[in-house]
């Protein structure tokens, strides 16, 4: 459908939204006209949508990836009003109710282990443990790097695509706080702590190429490095393996990704009593209650209170 191909530009220039985003909304709305094997926005009743969510549930997906369909059929025809085109009222969609996600957290022990990793790694030459994904950690800049980039995660709650995006002459390792453009082109302020200052400023000053690119692919090898003159920005796949590979190496045995130090970040400030609003611009939310996911983590200190403090009086 056209009008389709007309939204997604429309959400490129005019609202500014990421390519993983449009990218997203293309296959989910590509995905309606098959399944819902319609033509033309007048045909989208009730009946079609009541059928639409019916063969989405019976592939198998969960609530929650169905609600992303859902949301991008309805941002389409609010679009659609705004071009005066008749179609379903977007109101007429509902979401389906979800239940609260589980956030698999490490403990500050195993954190603590995953942080320190790259300086006290030095994996034995040929032993399969070496090879389990690992990005050329016989070069001393490779751990300076993966060094940098754990700490940089954990002190600021980057999302990957948002780390991997960062160039050199965005972050001073003597200032700090930098800014960074997160979802939706939107811009916040994210802060550093000492530790994450000093491990980037070895790291930096360890590199000898002019790659704009904060982290890079680091080649097997001086020699190789010397070579590459602007070696390749980090991919969101690359620090994942990275990390899991860190991770395995802590002897963590829960999975951990990028995205579980963005966890951390954030509950290690709610738990050490900030409030949820400067998290949640922290974080770049546009909405709180997306932040309130992390709020039952807090749960179990909530519950050392009760039990500190309630009934005092009744006991003595």
């Amino acid at each position: 459908m056209k009008l389709i191909k007309e939204y997604l530009e429309y959400l490129e220039i005019e609202k500014g939204r990421s390519k993983k985003t449009i990218d997203n909304y293309g296959r989910y709305l590509a995905r309606f006209l098959k399944l819902a094997d319609i033509s033309e926005p007048k045909h989208i009743t009730d009946e079609v949508m009541r059928t639409y969510r019916l063969r989405l549930n019976r592939e198998n997906l969960d609530r929650r990836t169905q609600n992303y369909h859902l949301i991008a059929l309805r941002g389409f025809l609010k679009y659609l009003i705004k071009r005066g085109i008749p179609s379903l009222a977007p109101e007429a969609i509902e979401l389906a109710k979800t239940t609260d996600r589980d956030i698999e957290m490490v403990d500050a022990d195993d954190l603590n282990r995953l942080l320190q990793a790259p300086a006290l790694d030095s994996p034995e030459r040929g032993s399969s443990q070496a090879k389990l994904e690992r990005p050329a950690l016989n070069n001393s800049l490779a751990r300076l790097r993966d060094r940098a980039l754990l700490e940089l995660l954990f002190s600021t709650g980057l999302r990957v695509s948002e780390l991997c995006s960062l160039d050199r002459d965005t972050v001073n390792p003597q200032k700090t706080e930098f800014s960074v453009r997160g979802k939706g082109g939107k811009i916040r302020v994210v802060f550093v702590s000492e530790d994450t200052r000093a491990a980037l400023k070895e790291y930096m000053d360890k590199r000898g190429d002019i790659s704009p690119a904060l982290f890079v692919s680091v080649p097997r090898g001086s020699s190789a490095y010397a070579k590459a003159k602007e070696p390749t920005r980090l991919t969101p796949r690359t620090v994942q393996r990275i990390i899991k590979y860190y991770a395995i190496k802590a002897g963590i045995s829960k999975k951990v990704t990028p995205h579980t130090l963005r966890h951390m970040f954030a509950t290690d400030l709610l738990i050490n009593g900030a409030d949820i609003r400067s998290v949640q611009q922290m974080l770049g939310h546009a909405n709180v209650a997306t932040t309130q996911v992390y709020t039952h983590i807090t749960d179990r200190q909530l519950q050392e209170v009760h039990k500190a403090f309630h009934g005092v009086r009744r006991k003595k």
